[in-house]
């Protein structure tokens, strides 16, 4: 098994954020659901993904969350999760994942793997790079 690399890009198709604390106090947490669409090595038209964020200041601070794609990696068809972890700030944000172990089906049973992105504020799409094997 050995790994590969694969890049592309990703929009985000719908973003909705509820306060889980009261909206004018810091820290603060809030939830969100988001969609997104990835386009090149990872294939996934609609992703399902679930955030919890914890706000340190007006615009910084940082989340972690679950993404389901359903899709193809390199032509292999199947779906997988990854797990994210991001810290942001006035100027974007960053973001690490990894494929939650036996999430892979399909094609895709026995993914394992990890990648990142940076988005920077007012880009239309978010480059990534995610590198992984196929037991």
């Amino acid at each position: 098994m050995s790994a590969r690399t694969t890049t592309g890009r990703f929009t985000f198709a719908d973003w909705e954020e509820q306060p889980i604390a009261p909206a004018d106090s810091t820290p603060r947490l809030a939830r969100s659901t988001v969609v997104n669409a990835f386009a090149g090595g990872i294939e996934a038209g609609a992703t399902r993904a679930g955030y919890t964020i914890t706000y340190t200041g007006q615009a910084t601070g940082s989340y972690t969350g679950l993404e389901l794609l359903v899709g193809a990696v390199d032509g292999r068809k199947g779906a997988f999760v990854l797990e994210q972890r991001g810290t942001f700030d006035a100027s974007g944000t960053r973001c690490t994942f990894e494929v939650v172990p036996g999430s892979g089906s399909g094609e895709l049973t026995g993914l394992s793997g990890s990648g990142a992105f940076t988005y920077r504020h007012g880009d239309t799409s978010v480059a990534y790079e995610f590198t992984y094997a196929v037991a």
